[in-house]
């Protein structure tokens, strides 16, 4: 006689974070412009030559954007859900590295969307 065979349900399972700082709640996605994820931070300061010194010229907190010129004049729109509009001014020195979508700021990295 054969047993049976348990037969268990499955179980769905979601492949996408839900980012929890649209609901004010700390980031849990690390796509560009939440959280800033360790080896982001490590491959953003193993490739200093690619960090471009800027100043912020606008910055709109409740939208989480801000826009960047280089030293040359060239603008660098960003998104940022992890607050770095929040803390920043116009005129503040920053450095963003293109790549690896990294912001610093005094010393804290950022994670941020280009638009």
């Amino acid at each position: 006689m054969s047993t049976p065979r348990n037969r268990l349900a499955t179980t769905p399972v979601r492949q996408d974070a839900v980012c929890m700082c649209v609901h004010g709640r700390a980031c849990s996605s690390f796509a560009p412009g939440h959280a800033v994820h360790l080896i982001q931070a490590r491959l953003a300061s193993a490739t200093p030559a690619e960090w471009v010194d800027a100043i912020v010229t606008t910055v709109d907190a409740t939208e989480g954007s801000l826009v960047l010129h280089t030293l040359d004049g060239a603008p660098i729109a960003l998104w940022s859900g992890a607050g770095a509009a929040v803390q920043l001014a116009p005129g503040t020195p920053v450095a963003f590295h293109a790549r690896y979508h990294a912001l610093s700021v005094g010393g804290r990295l950022f994670n941020c969307l280009a638009l």
